[in-house]
């Protein structure tokens, strides 16, 4: 898989995707409505990724392919860096984009439900 691949694939996904280089020309990120789901090292050969993941999925994804190890400057309980060298099958970093990206999304969905259950609290108490 090359970065155009990768490109297209995220940028497809529904909601507020974006593109953007917030750590500099090397670092390119993708979000959906403004949280971070992948990052990808441009300058990096091979291409590498980072991807967020469950932490028991993130241990057996870095137990089963060489080329998946803990989050490289990130936190490596949460994410993961994938290389792209042909060792992993394309499905399966595909499943692994899909997973960063529904994680993102289901933080977004919980800190949603938190703020509005922190306001239902306030107008309950006046």
């Amino acid at each position: 898989m090359n970065l155009g691949t990768i490109r297209e694939y995220c940028l497809k996904k529904e909601g507020e995707v974006s593109e953007e280089l917030p750590f500099g020309p090397d670092v390119l990120v993708f979000k959906v409505s403004g949280r971070i789901f992948l990052l990808a090292r441009i300058e990096q050969h091979p291409l590498s990724i980072n991807l967020k993941c469950e932490p028991e999925l993130a241990l057996e994804l870095r137990e089963r392919y060489e080329a998946v190890q803990p989050g490289y400057h990130m936190n490596k309980k949460l994410w993961n860096t994938v290389t792209l060298d042909g060792s992993v099958p394309r499905t399966e970093v595909l499943r692994m984009i899909d997973h960063s990206y529904d994680q993102v999304m289901k933080g977004k969905k919980i800190g949603l439900k938190r703020k509005r259950e922190k306001i239902n609290k306030t107008k309950r108490r006046h």
